[in-house]
C-alpha cells in the first residue's frame, strides 16, 4: 500500500527517487565527458535541426523512389490500355518502376556504382 506523506515532506521526493535522479546525474556527466568531441543537444544551432541539407537529401531520395513507382504504373497503363492487356502491363511494369526506385536509392546512398553497364575503356 502506498505511504501517505505529511504535509512538511511534500516538497522533497521519496529517497529511491533521490537516489535515482542523483544515478542520472552522474550518468550524464559520465557521457559528457566520454563524448566531449561532440556538441552539445542543448547548444542553439545544434541537432536535427540545424542541417536542411539532410531534409533536403530525405526528401530527394523518397521523391525518386516514388517517381520510379509512378513512372513504371503509368507506362504500365498506357501498355495495357494500347495492348488490351488488362492486369498484366501495369503489374510487370509497376515491379520493374519499384526495382527501379530501389536501384536509384543504392545508387544515390553509394551502395551500388552510379553505373556498372558502360563498357570498359578500350586502350589502344
Amino acid at each position: 500500500m502506498a505511504q501517505a506523506r505529511g504535509d512538511d515532506d511534500r516538497n522533497e521526493p521519496p529517497a529511491d527517487e533521490a537516489a535515482l535522479s542523483a544515478r542520472l546525474r552522474r550518468l550524464g556527466e559520465r557521457l559528457g565527458q566520454h563524448h566531449s568531441d561532440r556538441p552539445s543537444e542543448t547548444e542553439p544551432g545544434q541537432g536535427a535541426h540545424a542541417d536542411p541539407s539532410a531534409l533536403a537529401r530525405g526528401f530527394r531520395l523518397s521523391a525518386e523512389f516514388v517517381a520510379g513507382i509512378l513512372v513504371g504504373a503509368a507506362l504500365g497503363w498506357l501498355i495495357d490500355r494500347w495492348l488490351g492487356t488488362t492486369p498484366w502491363g501495369m503489374i510487370v511494369l509497376l515491379l520493374l518502376g519499384f526495382a527501379a526506385g530501389v536501384l536509384n536509392l543504392m545508387r544515390a546512398v553509394g551502395a551500388v556504382p552510379p553505373n556498372t553497364l558502360d563498357p570498359p575503356a578500350t586502350k589502344k
